[in-house]
């Protein structure tokens, strides 16, 4: 087969050269240019150069066009299900990525698995080979005898396949291994990365059939390869947690067919990756006695509330500068909270070492993670735990003021259901009618929320 022409494009300014130069001559950007296929010449006429014109797709009212729902299929697997939005959808693209050894291909092994009782699907793998997958299949204990294999690394081959056998689900491990013909840069190059990604996805559009790519990571734990790779796919899932604990989170951080920032809670065994029935209790530490320093907050992970310990440490600092670290929650905000603590609140803590922890390997984004921080930051200082049963959630303003958080109701009834009794919350996240077993504290400021845990 003949290679296609390719060009240099920029990675800046989007200008093309023929060959690669170590300086963009339309920017001036060092070390940007990147090969790619070049697009088919315009036909020339008279000696100029014109664009045939195509036949343009009948023009719709928006009104006119019948929404209708996507039909789903589910994978087997709850947790998965759950953060794909309700299974897999014909056709979609998904991309998954996350740490060496975190169970990405464990994962997809047992989904195909699972699959395979009802559908066809093809497991295409271009990092180990099969006897490699197949000891992972008997390890895990999984049926994987409806289940195709294909060991292969040219795209060009891999279309052949899925148009020979028509699988309604195949696994690409991964999309960093793959490499077009028609492309000179080596596997894993932005380039290459790029167009076998989008051919596959174009495959994926033209024939029904349900893609799921798996994406290296770099050392910053970010997808590797070109940005536009999230942008072509309808699906991004990230492995969160940490690979020496036994437990994975997995996230969707885009999803054309679901909700955002839905969660996943899986537990690693022997047999492979096992949902979690109720995730909240791996977020709480189970103390013998109360201890200052911790505070539970309801948090929202997608469409699930989620209870999670905060733990926070204040000790005296032995340097100049103190040291203000978070894990799983926001740096920079954490140096905020503390000066809005001090200007309303009057607690300072300018010569203290403040650390602060989410239990579990959780990552918490929200800022209804404000009141809970400061809360404990405030009970490690005075070396007072908290009221026993207590939840909290609530953003503090650099006005001191606490705002409501979304979804207030559905928070209260998750603490109220797993045994708490006291709830601080925002005064506009009041409920209306009385939650059976649980006492709600509505504040509308910070010094007002401190003040009522001192009643």
């Amino acid at each position: 087969m003949a290679k296609a022409k390719t060009v240099y494009v920029c990675a800046e300014c989007g200008g093309t050269s023929p060959k690669w130069q170590g300086k963009c001559p339309h920017c001036g950007g060092w070390n940007t240019l990147e090969e790619t296929a070049a697009a088919p010449a315009a036909g020339t006429a008279g000696g100029h150069r014109y664009a045939p014109l195509a036949a343009s797709a009948p023009v719709r009212k928006l009104a006119e066009i019948e929404a209708r729902e996507l039909p789903r299929f589910p994978t087997g697997i709850d947790e998965f299900d759950r953060v794909l939005g309700g299974g897999m959808v014909a056709g979609a693209v998904v991309l998954i990525g996350g740490d060496p050894g975190i169970g990405k291909s464990t994962l997809l092994l047992q989904a195909l698995a699972s699959l395979a009782a009802s559908r066809k699907v093809l497991y295409v793998t271009g990092e180990e080979s099969g006897d490699q997958v197949a000891l992972r299949a008997r390890r895990l204990g999984l049926d994987t005898g409806n289940v195709d294999l294909l060991a292969e690394i040219r795209l060009e081959s891999i279309q052949a396949a899925l148009a020979e056998n028509s699988p309604e689900v195949a696994v690409i491990d991964s999309i960093q291994t793959l490499y077009s013909e028609q492309l000179t840069s080596a596997p894993g190059s932005v380039a290459q990365v790029r167009e076998c990604a989008a051919q596959l996805t174009r495959t994926a559009k033209q024939t029904g059939v349900t893609i799921v790519m798996i994406g290296h990571v770099t050392k910053e734990g970010a997808l590797a390869g070109p940005r536009v790779l999230e942008h072509i796919v309808d699906t991004v899932l990230y492995f969160e947690g940490d690979t020496h604990s036994s437990f994975r989170l997995v996230r969707a951080f885009k999803n054309r067919f679901g909700a955002v920032n839905e969660l996943g809670v899986f537990a690693m065994t022997d047999r492979g990756l096992k949902g979690v029935a109720n995730p909240s209790a791996l977020f709480l530490s189970q103390h013998q006695q109360q201890v200052s320093g911790s505070c539970v907050m309801v948090t929202q992970e997608g469409s699930r509330p989620l209870l999670v310990e905060i733990q926070a440490l204040v000790d005296s600092a032995n340097a100049p500068n103190p040291r203000r670290l978070s894990v799983g929650l926001e740096g920079n905000r954490l140096a905020m909270l503390l000066a809005v603590l001090h200007r309303h609140a009057g607690v300072a803590a300018f010569d203290q070492d403040v650390f602060v922890n989410a239990v579990g390997g959780v990552r918490i984004t929200e800022p209804a993670a404000d009141l809970p921080v400061l809360l404990a930051i405030v009970s490690s200082m005075r070396n007072r735990p908290l009221p026993r049963g207590l939840v909290a959630f609530g953003e503090v303003g650099l006005a001191g003021e606490i705002r409501p958080a979304p979804r207030g109701q559905e928070r209260l009834r998750e603490a109220a259901k797993l045994g708490f009794s006291i709830a601080l919350i925002p005064k506009a996240n009041a409920p209306r009618q009385p939650i059976e077993g649980m006492e709600v504290w509505a504040v509308d400021r910070l010094d007002e929320a401190l003040n009522r845990l001192r009643e």
